[in-house]
Parts: structure tokens; sequence; C-alpha cells
């Protein structure tokens, strides 16, 4: 019996010992916050770790959040969002305030691991219209300076993730790849900082954009299908992302710097809001791009490996919808941390869910809907446009997930939305009398009907408090001394 127990250990160890992580090391993922309600970064954090996630990227730089990640060992990228680059732009010892808070003082031993800082985010996209052209370049030097002389120059390297838009091809062949003109001179020098420093570029490559902004182009290519290929001289391009990927490296290559190493800072495909984003689709999406990462044969350009950064890890419902409905819903995960569909992020057939999110806490399961007995009809139109214009309707759009429910229902819908987003607060579900609470889900196969979750505001509070009260000790015994 003893033998045969030792040979099931042994068996067992070999399983742990022989098991295939299931995501990849080149596998990241963006962790955005634009929700009105977030989930504690306690919880994201162990489903980043659950899910086997090491590296994440941020959008700023909130103690509260990076200090989660501390012992972690994942690999953080923070953020600077856009309207502090001039701050940091106009004066060097602004950027060394910034790195010193920041960044040095989470790198005590067990703390977090942080490789990058990126240095604004998309700047340069057109709809900007040069707002951030002059004082991106000067902030991205000051933080590299100022990360160099903390000693940190080696560990952590500032970036500037570009969106795609900042190169372009007259012929759409990648060999024609060229910065776009009315950057390529501020961009040929930040190439040049990039690489004196050994830092990455960071691309931002949405196939669904491309999709969704042509109405002539070819749905597949999106995918990774290998449907209505481009031929570039004697090479063939199967997909929109591996074509614009190596678009960039021939723009890098007109700046003198082809080999410049390439992240790819976001790429994904939303799940509603827009008549192509569904779940179908994004799991179509992915599943051919994990493949492809998997089977590590990168591009016609670049072969090898790829890193990636997933975009995103949850639904934001307070994201701008400027560029489409759709930008709220690019999570791999709902709002509330359930996974949307199953994956195989490993790129070799190990189709399956991603573990949810553990220990999130929700209101009460009711909601508010159109009374149907409700006087004032003739202000449903207007109280539902007031609704959804403090709410998130996003769903309700042409092609979207709630978009084929009846008049009530969709009126609902938009109450709804703007209770939950309140708190489920008794005044939230007023509407000048036409709207009722009720405790049965007026959901639909197709249409969810949300309750939201509870924010644990407390803990965020304890975090500010403790933190002024260490302020306020420090300044007592500062005037004592």
């Amino acid at each position: 019996m003893a033998g045969v127990m030792a040979v099931l250990l042994a068996g067992a160890l070999i399983l742990v010992a022989t098991s295939v992580k299931v995501v990849a090391d080149n596998i990241g993922v963006n962790w955005g916050t634009m929700t009105s309600h977030p989930l504690h970064p306690r919880i994201v954090v162990q489903l980043l770790k659950d899910n086997g996630f090491e590296k994440v990227k941020l959008f700023d730089s909130d103690p509260w959040m990076v200090g989660y990640l501390a012992g972690t060992g994942i690999e953080v990228m923070l953020g600077i969002p856009n309207d502090q680059l001039e701050f940091l732009s106009q004066d060097y010892g602004n950027a060394k305030d910034w790195v010193k808070e920041n960044c040095t003082s989470h790198l005590r031993k067990g703390g977090v691991n942080i490789k990058y800082v990126a240095v604004g985010n998309e700047p340069f996209l057109t709809s900007y219209k040069g707002r951030f052209l002059k004082t991106t370049f000067p902030a991205l030097k000051n933080i590299q300076k100022a990360l160099n002389e903390a000693g940190l120059g080696n560990k952590i390297k500032a970036v500037v993730p570009q969106n795609a838009d900042v190169y372009e091809s007259k012929s759409d062949k990648p060999s024609d790849g060229v910065f776009r003109r009315d950057v390529k001179a501020v961009m040929a020098q930040i190439v040049r900082f990039l690489k004196e420093n050994e830092a990455p570029f960071v691309v931002n490559i949405y196939p669904f954009i491309s999709l969704t902004m042509n109405s002539k182009f070819p749905s597949d290519f999106a995918f990774f299908d290998g449907g209505h290929p481009i031929q570039d001289d004697n090479v063939q391009y199967n997909n929109v992302f591996e074509a614009n990927f190596d678009t960039l490296i021939y723009a890098l290559k007109d700046t003198g710097a082809p080999n410049l190493t390439i992240l790819v800072g976001e790429v994904g495909w939303p799940t509603d809001g827009h008549k192509k984003a569904n779940k179908n689709s994004a799991k179509k999406f992915y599943d051919g791009l994990f493949k492809v990462l998997a089977s590590k044969k990168g591009t016609p350009l670049r072969p090898g490996e790829m890193d990636v950064y997933l975009f995103g890890l949850f639904d934001e419902d307070t994201k701008s919808i400027e560029p489409g409905n759709f930008e709220r819903h690019w999570g791999i995960f709902d709002f509330d941390g359930k996974p949307k569909f199953t994956m195989d992020i490993s790129g070799k057939g190990g189709d399956k869910h991603l573990v949810a999110a553990k220990g999130v806490k929700y209101l009460p399961k009711q909601w508010c809907v159109l009374e149907s007995y409700a006087s004032n009809q003739d202000l449903i139109g207007q109280q539902t446009s007031w609704a959804c214009a403090r709410s998130d309707c996003t769903a309700l759009q042409d092609g979207a997930s709630c978009s084929n429910l009846d008049p009530d229902r969709t009126v609902s819908y938009a109450f709804n939305s703007y209770y939950q987003m309140n708190n489920q607060d008794e005044d939230a579900c007023d509407f000048e009398g036409l709207a009722t609470v009720v405790s049965k889900d007026p959901s639909t196969m197709s249409c969810r009907f949300n309750t939201q979750i509870k924010v644990d505001g407390a803990t965020r509070l304890s975090f500010a408090q403790g933190a002024v009260a260490a302020i306020s000790s420090l300044l007592t015994l500062f005037f004592l001394l």
C-alpha cells in the first residue's frame, strides 16, 4: 500500500512540475478604472493572480491601487494621464517629485515590481488636434532623467503608448509605412530617445476600429482567418493586426530605428455598444490572437515572441463614448469581475472560463422600471433621455445587446441604469412618478438588467485618513525638532 501511495504521490508531483501555465509570460492586461463602481484593488489583484496574469498596465499611479500589487511580483506599467504632461514638461523638479512619490516610494523590499512608466496615453491622436504635441517629449525626457538620477534607469523605462494612427501607409501596404506628417518630427525625436535609453516603443492596435471606421474593410481581415490577404511584394499578410504591426516597423526604419523593441500596449475586441461588438466576435478574435501568440511566429518583419497587453480587464461605464458606444465594453470580464466567455488564452486548445473575481458584494436584487399604470405618459421620452445622459445606455444602441427591447422595457432599462449607478437610492427611481422598484428581474435572454456592486469606500477612506495622519505626525515632529 505504501508503495502504491508513493507512486501516486510521485505522479502527482510530475503533473504539477509539468503543468502548463495558462497565461504566457508575454501576455499582460490593462486595468482601467473609469467606472462608477470600481472593484476593490484587493479583489482585482487576487483576480490577476488567480488567472496567472504577471503583467498589468495602469492608466495612472494611484498609490491605493498600486500598493495592493506590492509583494505579488506582477510586473507593472504605471500611467501618467495626458493632463499631467504640461506640468511634468515645464519643470524637471516636478518630474523628480513624481518619480519619488510614485516609483521610489514603492520599491522597498517586497514592494511593487515597476517596469515601465507610461508618459501620457495616445497623446498624438488626431482627435486631440496637436494639444499634447509640445509637452509629451519634454515630459518623457524629464521622467527618464529623474528615473536615472534616482538610480532606477536600468530597472524602469519611460515610454509613450501611441495609437496606431501615428503612422500611415498611402498604399495600405506595410512597406509604405511612415509616421504621420504632422507628428513625424516629434516622433523621430521620441524614437531616438527610446533607442538611446533602451526603452521599447509601445503601440495600441485595434482591428475592431479598422473594421468599423471603413465600410469597405473586409470583416475576415480583422480576425485571423486568412481571408482577403494583402500582398506586399513577396510578403503576404492575412490579418490587419500583423499588417499594422509591420507598418510600424517600416515607420521605425524610416526614422533609423528598425530594430527597436515593440510592445503592443492595447489589443482587444469589445462586446457591446455596436452591431459588430459582441461576445461571439470577441471570442473569435481573442482565440485567433492567442494562437498567433502561442506559435511565437511573430510577423513577417519581426519573427518570434510578441509582448501584448489585452484591453481590457473590465467594462467601464463612465468612459467617454465619443469614439463610439462600444468604448464602455472592452472588458474580458464584466463590471463585476465575471468572465464574459470562454477563452483559449494558452493558444493551445485549453478553452475555458477565466477565474471570476472573488468576494464581490452586490446591492439588493431590485430594479427600477417603468410603472405600467403611470400617468404623465408624455414625459416618458424626456425622462428616458435624462436618465441615459446621466448613466450608461450604450447597450440600447442599434445592433447592441438591448436594442431589441420593446418600448416599455427600453425605458425601464434607462431608468434602472440610472438607479443602479446611484446605489439604488430611493430618489433615483422616481422620474416624475413614472417609475417603481420591483424585485422581479426584468432581464431578457440577450439583455441583462444589472444590479450594481457594493463599493468598499470605507477602506479607501481609512487609507486616505492614514496617509493624512502620517503626514501630520511628520510635520508635528518637524516643528518640534
